[in-house]
């Protein structure tokens, strides 16, 4: 291929003659001097290298730039710079969802697909209803956004932010109302996933055995 034309952030570029091995995200960084997709792991498990291809996320690390002639491709720059922050972007600030910020890019990107994903009832490997997943559940949120991983562990300030920008954005019609306060889109303390239905069968065990104990003594 001598001419390749990339759309990134809604601009036109051309490379010629581009070693077709070149991943996107190399394209990016060292061609174009986009430089908001960061290189983490190189192996498409850290998710600092997110960006939306066609409004989907993508880990740009994994993906062969001469793949996407044609795709329209998001990198944060294109979501919102420094005088034009997206909402999101703004909730990250709000709620200081970042320390060294090395990750952020990529989990601004991966927000935005997951905001739009939820707007659409996608579910999730978590999801209890298929038809009606809440997304804006603590679990929803922390399953939908594993695939990135924050190494200063700023996991619940990410989540608050998330969650701040769902709740501004979708109707309560969209998504099934709960009175279970475990199900509440509001985010204190650090999130943990439920019990299995090991440790729920153990806890049902050991509470006929108290109760069968206690009655002793009485």
């Amino acid at each position: 291929m001598s001419t390749l034309t990339l759309t990134i952030n809604k601009q036109n570029y051309q490379l010629e003659n581009l070693d077709a091995r070149t991943t996107l995200l190399d394209v990016c960084r060292q061609h174009l001097q986009i430089t908001g997709p960061k290189k983490g792991c190189d192996h498409g498990q850290c998710g600092a290298c997110t960006i939306l291809i066609n409004g989907q996320r993508v880990n740009s690390c994994l993906t062969l730039a001469i793949m996407h002639d044609g795709d329209e491709i998001t990198t944060i720059e294109g979501i919102g710079m420094p005088d034009s922050l997206s909402a999101l972007q703004q909730a990250f600030k709000d709620n200081d969802a970042f320390q060294c910020g090395y990750c952020t890019p990529g989990q601004i990107c991966s927000a935005t697909a997951l905001i739009e994903e939820v707007k659409q009832n996608w579910p999730s490997h978590v999801s209890t209803d298929l038809q009606h997943p809440n997304g804006r559940l603590v679990q929803e949120i922390a399953e939908r956004m594993s695939g990135n991983i924050c190494r200063c562990s700023a996991y619940p300030n990410i989540i608050k932010a998330i969650s701040q920008v769902l709740e501004s954005q979708l109707s309560e019609s969209t998504i099934q109302s709960t009175d279970n306060a475990e199900q509440h889109s509001s985010v204190t303390g650090i999130w943990s996933p439920p019990p299995s239905e090991a440790q729920l069968g153990k806890a049902s065990v050991n509470n006929k055995t108290s109760n069968a104990t206690t009655g002793g003594r009485l």
